[in-house]
């Protein structure tokens, strides 16, 4: 896990060396490129403290990046996210709270003012296993690189009113899940057949992103995902929800808050019932509240 997190602040410091270039004139009169580079850390600790505590620390970092190019009535607007983040609570060790690699891709021809004729791509797997613990310590293996990874992609439309804010519809997508850890293929994770590494779907999905401004240096950012697969069970359709929201102090200094809600139906979450593990579909949340340093450009 630690050498994950090295790799991002390596990738941090080539990223940011790139951002420093200016980019010939001919690419720059087309593509806009920008981007924003976060490290956050939290920490607490307690003494001879009567209400209790438990001492912990933790660490994130986020790379998300935007490379968007525009000439006439074509767009292509591509988005890199890589997050990774650890913490320590006494008596635990080390365990990771956010792993993920996220790809997306919207080619579009523009159809009147607000409105496009897309093809969009996204994939999303993450850095290094992940595990779930019960109450002695043991761990479960959940996850893994590529396990799962999922590629969605699909022609569509678009309304895009600024950057800001874009809704994306495809009535005809195809979505692979890869489960690549012969462990989690073998148990028939993420919804492949036992033994088998990858399933197929073909239906339908949405992808929203609006971003507004609450007051001067408060951003509020929302990302949504849908798909449901025509295939089997329409109706136990994927949802992913992130909602972020940025407090800048200075220009560099930023206190940043989340959460994720993740509902799909064929990832099966170990649950300790009546001495009894048992596996379930369970409404995933994820939360990180930290304060940091962000370098935008």
């Amino acid at each position: 896990m630690k050498s994950a997190l090295l790799s991002l602040c390596f990738l941090f410091l080539c990223l940011a060396g790139f951002s420093q270039t200016t980019p010939p004139q001919d690419i720059a009169k087309y593509w806009t490129i920008h981007g924003q580079n976060t490290v956050l850390i939290s920490q607490s600790s307690f003494s001879n403290w009567a209400a209790g505590g438990v001492n912990s620390v933790s660490a994130n970092m986020v790379l998300d990046y935007d490379f968007n190019y525009k000439k006439g009535v074509w767009s292509w607007d591509n988005k890199a996210i890589a997050g990774y983040g650890i913490s320590k609570q006494n008596g635990t060790g080390w365990r990771k709270n956010d792993d993920r690699i996220i790809l997306n891709s919207l080619l579009g021809r523009q159809a009147s003012k607000f409105w496009l004729y897309t093809f969009y791509m996204n994939f999303q797997t993450q850095f290094t296993k992940g595990y779930s613990y019960d109450a002695t310590g043991a761990r479960t293996l959940l996850s893994a690189p590529f396990a799962p990874a999922y590629l969605t992609f699909g022609p569509g439309f678009a309304y895009k009113k600024s950057d800001n804010f874009r809704i994306n519809i495809s009535p005809a997508a195809a979505r692979i899940t890869i489960v690549g850890n012969d462990s989690l293929s073998t148990i028939g994770s993420y919804g492949v057949t036992p033994g088998k590494k990858s399933l197929f779907e073909f239906g339908a999905s949405l992808d929203a992103y609006y971003k507004v401004n609450l007051a001067e240096n408060i951003a509020f950012e929302n990302i949504l995902k849908l798909y449901s697969n025509y295939l089997k069970k329409p109706g136990d359709i994927y949802m992913d929800y992130t909602a972020n929201i940025f407090m800048k102090v200075n220009k560099l200094i930023t206190v940043n808050a989340g959460v994720e809600l993740i509902n799909d139906p064929k990832a099966q979450i170990p649950q300790m019932r009546n001495g009894v593990n048992e596996y379930h579909s369970l409404l995933q949340v994820k939360q990180i509240f930290g304060a940091g340093l962000t370098y935008k450009f």
